[in-house]
C-alpha cells in the first residue's frame, strides 16, 4: 500500500470541509475522486501533499506517517521528514504552474538537481527520455507561453516524473483539454500504473474517470457517499445521491 488515508477532517473558518474521509491507494492502482466543485475534493489533494494540514486523521505514504491522528488533532512529521515523504509524492496542477522564464529543460531539471543533487548533465539526460516518452523531444528549449494547452500538460506530467515519485497526484487533468488530448492523457496515466505507479485523480469528469480508473470515490460536501470498484460504482450505484449524480 503506497497511500493510506484514515479519517481526515479539515475546517476552513469553523465550516467543515472534510469528514472522516478514509481511503487506500495501491501500487499500479488508478482511483479517481469525484464530485462537484465545493465538494472537497481538492482539499483532499492538498492535505495529501501537505500544502494544507488537517485538523485531525492520519495520511500514511509509503509506509511514512505524514500526520498521525491523536484525538483532539493531528500530529504532523518534521519538516525535515515531510519534505523526504513529499520526495515519492508528484503533482500535476491543474493550471500546470510552469515557471514562465524558464524553458522547458528548466523547468524539468531545476527539481532533480535541487532536490535529488544530480549533476546537470544526469538531470538533463531524464528529461530527454521524459520529453520523448511525452512526445516533446523538439520542444526541450522551448518557453511555456510557446507551448499549446495539451503540451503544457505534458510537460508538467514530465517535469513530475522527473523525480521518479511513488504516488502521481491531478488536479483536473481534462479540464482544458478537447477529447483527442483527453485520450492521450489517459494513455500516459495508464502507462504510469502500468510502471507500478499509484495513480490519484481529482476530477468532476465522468467519462474520463470510466476511461481511466480502477477504483471510484463519489463525493458530496465534504463526505465519501460511495466507493468502490470502477465497474460497481457506475453500472449499479447503491448510493441514491450517486444515481442521482450519474443521472445529470
Amino acid at each position: 500500500m503506497l497511500l493510506k488515508v484514515e479519517n481526515l477532517n479539515k475546517s476552513f473558518k469553523g465550516k467543515k470541509v472534510l469528514k472522516d474521509i478514509s481511503f487506500e491507494l495501491n501500487q499500479g492502482e488508478i482511483l479517481t475522486l469525484l464530485g462537484h466543485s465545493g465538494a472537497g475534493k481538492t482539499t483532499i489533494l492538498r492535505c495529501i501533499n501537505s500544502l494544507e494540514h488537517c485538523d485531525r486523521g492520519s495520511i500514511e505514504i509509503n509506509g511514512r506517517l505524514l500526520c498521525k491522528d491523536e484525538g483532539k488533532k493531528s500530529k504532523y512529521a518534521s519538516l525535515k521528514d515531510i519534505r523526504k515523504i513529499r520526495r515519492d509524492m508528484g503533482m500535476v496542477f491543474q493550471n500546470f504552474n510552469l515557471f514562465p522564464h524558464m524553458s522547458v529543460m528548466e523547468n524539468l531539471i531545476e527539481a532533480p538537481i535541487n532536490v535529488l543533487g544530480l549533476d546537470k548533465k544526469e538531470a538533463e539526460n531524464r528529461a530527454y527520455k521524459l520529453l520523448n516518452k511525452m512526445g516533446l523531444e523538439d520542444k526541450a528549449m522551448a518557453y511555456p507561453f510557446e507551448l499549446s494547452g495539451g503540451q503544457k500538460q505534458r510537460v508538467a506530467i514530465a517535469r513530475a516524473c522527473a523525480l521518479n515519485p511513488k504516488i502521481m497526484c491531478f488536479d483536473e487533468p481534462t479540464s482544458a483539454l478537447d477529447p483527442e488530448l483527453r485520450e492521450g492523457v489517459a494513455k500516459i496515466i495508464e502507462e504510469l500504473a502500468e510502471n507500478n505507479m499509484a495513480v490519484l485523480i481529482i476530477t468532476h469528469d465522468m467519462d474520463f474517470a470510466k476511461r481511466v480508473a480502477h477504483k471510484v470515490i463519489f463525493m458530496e460536501q465534504g463526505e465519501i457517499i460511495e466507493k468502490g470498484i470502477k465497474q460497481e460504482i457506475f453500472n449499479k450505484p447503491k448510493n441514491e445521491k450517486t444515481k442521482r449524480f450519474l443521472s445529470i
